[in-house]
């Protein structure tokens, strides 16, 4: 279990990389920086800040970072911090927009205990402990989050299901945090992500009392030697089994 320090320094941490980022793209884009350059500085300012960080405090433990080389010794390591430094490169690169974030986790044995996703661009951070309260039901139909290019199989088919309606979002953290604070019910995604990209995303959202799941329902593991993890759930419970349903079904056919 994590201990009380863990989800202090998850929020700590991405609340500081987050503020540096914000300051960052400012500066850039005020001395005339393109926006390719403005992507990669902030991606590996931030990768090194967290890094450095976590080094500090917690020298035994095992980190995997999008932007680092993967130190496979992480994998007999029953703590594993997964951080993603610049959730939404492509967001972060567009002057204005605040739909990307920075993911900090903690992965004991596998399993999200701590972590924290900070939305900079909105000055706010959400954490495993104290986690968010979950906001109330919404009347109408539910609110389905997807990403701003297409909408991936897995939220075609809770789309249709439940008549959910559609709204579009940048990062993977982004959107699981629209969930968290009531802007959408339902974040259903597949064909594409990594650990990072939702490891504390989910952390966040199960400690505040949401279900977060692999699309056939099985629970989210984390810290294999292949990153890959493809598909996730976030939504509110009582949505859970007709979400789940729906893309079982869809699976089987």
């Amino acid at each position: 279990m994590a201990n009380p320090e863990d989800h202090i320094v998850a929020a700590r941490i991405a609340t500081e990389a987050g503020n540096h980022l914000v300051e960052l793209r400012e500066r850039l884009f005020a001395s005339g920086a393109d926006t390719w350059t403005v992507k990669d500085t902030g991606d590996m300012e931030a990768h090194n800040f967290i890094i450095q960080e976590l080094t500090n405090l917690f020298p035994d433990d095992g980190i995997l970072s999008e932007e680092g080389a993967d130190d496979l010794a992480r994998l007999d390591k029953d703590r594993v911090w997964i951080v993603d430094p610049l959730d939404g490169t492509r967001e972060y690169g567009e002057p204005g927009r605040s739909d990307w974030a920075v993911h900090i986790a903690l992965a004991e044995r596998g399993v999200p205990t701590a972590g924290a996703v900070a939305l900079p661009a909105i000055g706010q951070t959400l954490c495993t402990h104290p986690a968010p309260s979950m906001p109330p039901p919404v009347d109408g139909p539910p609110r389905l989050v997807v990403s701003r290019s297409r909408a991936p199989a897995a939220a075609m088919i809770v789309a249709e299901a439940t008549g959910a309606q559609m709204l579009s979002l940048g990062s993977a953290g982004a959107k699981a945090m629209a969930v968290v604070l009531g802007h959408a019910d339902i974040y259903a995604h597949s064909g594409g992500q990594y650990e990072w990209d939702n490891c504390a995303p989910a952390a966040v959202a199960i400690a505040a009392g949401f279900h977060a799941s692999r699309c056939d329902g099985s629970p989210l593991e984390y810290n294999f030697e292949d990153p890959w993890l493809p598909d996730l759930i976030i939504c509110r419970p009582e949505l859970a089994d007709e979400v789940v349903a729906a893309i079982r079904k869809a699976i089987e056919a």
